[in-house]
């Protein structure tokens, strides 16, 4: 398990997806045992569900709880009813909250039904504000470096707001839909300043078809043609990744 160390980055090569998945479970742990009412910021796609099967795990076998916790998504598609299997509420149903004791009026998903998307985004946003902000975040990477559904392009300055999907988005996330084509077209998404205000973030990027992407973190410089590329600019990060 090699570690490598920056300024402000430290980069864990691990073996294999469990061992991914374990390592960032042990730090949602720890936080959770160094700050019970922890805000924990959430995130969803094929990247953390064995995280999320961990962190399940360490709690039923554990001393910690998340009774005094509070967690905010990433993101949820512009469209998609909380109910329908496809949507993030029912992601995170499935791999976690129906598992542990996070009360239900602190687990927190923009909506993606209401009529006023763009005041959804506002009030999900003051939300995050009023919690006190997010302790520690978790991230995936897109294979074209997109953080949550901030696609490149996307302003550093962002806060949440709707965004367009990129086709390379929609069809790297085409595998949880009928078609490509059922894939809804927008989301919701927390913005990349959002996310930069989180006092720690862990990282996850395992397989092949995130390699390129973790080069290109590692070895390019910042731009908004590469979103994550700006975490380079935070100063606790922890980058988990392996093919």
């Amino acid at each position: 398990m090699p570690v490598i160390t920056s300024k402000q980055f430290r980069w864990i090569e691990v073996e294999n997806y469990g061992e991914m998945s374990r390592l960032a479970a042990a730090i949602f742990e720890q936080q959770l045992l160094s700050k019970p009412n922890s805000v924990l910021g959430l995130a969803t796609g094929s990247s953390p569900i064995g995280f999320y099967e961990a962190l399940v795990a360490r709690f039923k076998h554990g001393n910690f709880s998340f009774q005094e916790a509070q967690s905010f998504n990433l993101d949820e598609y512009v469209g998609v009813a909380e109910a329908n299997e496809t949507s993030y509420h029912s992601y995170m149903e499935r791999h976690l909250f129906s598992h542990i004791d996070l009360p239900v009026a602190k687990r927190h998903l923009p909506i993606g039904m209401t009529k006023n998307i763009h005041a959804e985004c506002e009030r999900y946003e003051q939300a995050i504000i009023q919690s006190g902000g997010i302790d520690l975040q978790l991230l995936g990477i897109g294979v074209n470096g997109h953080i949550g559904f901030n696609e490149p392009g996307t302003s550093f300055t962002s806060k949440t707001h709707v965004v367009e999907l990129a086709e390379a988005t929609r069809e790297e996330n085409a595998k949880y839909f009928l078609s490509k084509e059922t894939v809804p077209t927008h989301a919701i998404t927390m913005g990349i300043e959002t996310i930069m205000n989180a006092n720690q973030i862990v990282l996850l990027a395992f397989g092949d078809h995130k390699t390129e992407a973790i080069k290109r973190l590692r070895f390019e410089g910042i731009s908004e043609n590469f979103p994550a590329s700006i975490l380079k600019e935070h100063p606790h990060v922890t980058v988990l990744f392996g093919k």
